[in-house]
């Protein structure tokens, strides 16, 4: 993931929309709030494991419901106007090795696997305790999870009984099971497998809406620069563009202007966008950092 930030004003040919209906986005999108959570990677800003009630073993749905209650406790809305989106590559690995392990040892199987091993079942969780009644979906793809959660926002948005859409992927580091999918979706690409630490788990959830004053960042379709390097590929369903983009977004609350994100080579590319923010002291400053990263 290639990303350029630039002052009050991007390149002419950075900011240029791409053509309608040949890019990811055909609207502009309200960037409302991002969080993001890591648990068990070694790296700073790890944080100890949710808990959730109902989901056991495994870190993927207390991590999915952290940064996505996140965003809707910072900007509470209409739920029945919320639509979800949850993506990951493999799903909740874990509670499926735990299973299968149980039932080949000859255990006897326990249903509370079963539930949660099923993506939407820590939806189900969320609109329970937020009143959600929109839509919610759960979406598996190889490439940046960005590029599809973003493209999905988008079409949902169309729906005028829709305002907001709440889009967050997860991933697991996972066992030898987990480890051997992903060296075969990556053997042949030119693309790492992949080295997350087995119990590691990533979360990123982004609220999303159309634009407007209440959305002080916009993200839409753009073109990265011509003699701008790739960025380092990434492995099958990386969701490290969503952290990107939260970084991002963070930084242009901060500061305004525009932050380019662009994935690999060939690969699509979005200008975020805010307007300067005036006549603020530093205390003001440092507030809108502290709460950016809640």
């Amino acid at each position: 993931m290639t990303t350029t930030d630039h002052g009050e004003a991007a390149p002419t040919d950075t900011e240029e929309p791409a053509p309608a209906g040949k890019g990811p986005l055909r609207s502009p999108l309200g960037l409302l709030t991002t969080a993001t959570a890591t648990h068990g990677t070694g790296r700073p800003g790890d944080i100890p494991l949710p808990r959730l009630p109902g989901f056991v073993e495994s870190a993927f749905s207390p991590l999915a419901y952290e940064v996505t209650a996140r965003c809707l406790t910072e900007r509470p809305g209409d739920s029945s106007r919320t639509a979800v989106v949850l993506a990951s590559l493999q799903g909740d690995t874990t509670t499926a090795d735990l299973a299968s392990r149980r039932v080949v040892s000859g255990r006897v199987h326990n249903p509370l696997l079963f539930m949660q091993a099923t993506p939407n079942s820590v939806l189900g969780h969320l609109s329970r305790e937020f009143g959600i009644t929109g839509q919610m979906f759960s979406l598996s793809t190889l490439d940046d999870p960005v590029t599809e959660l973003l493209a999905m926002a988008d079409l949902l948005l169309e729906d005028p009984e829709l305002d907001r859409v709440l889009v967050a992927a997860v991933e697991l580091g996972g066992g030898a099971r987990t480890a051997a999918v992903r060296r075969e979706l990556a053997a042949g690409t030119g693309r790492p497998a992949g080295d997350l630490p087995e119990a590691a788990a990533l979360a990123a959830a982004v609220l999303l809406g159309r634009p407007g004053a209440d959305a002080p960042v916009t993200v839409r379709a753009t073109r990265a620069h011509g003699g701008e390097r790739p960025g380092t590929p990434t492995h099958p369903g990386s969701v490290r563009g969503l952290f990107d983009l939260a970084a991002a977004h963070r930084r242009l609350l901060r500061d305004g202007g525009t932050h380019v994100l662009a994935t690999e080579r060939r690969a699509p590319a979005f200008l975020l966008d805010a307007e300067p923010l005036p006549d603020r002291d530093e205390t003001e400053r440092n507030e809108t950092e502290t709460h950016a990263h809640q």
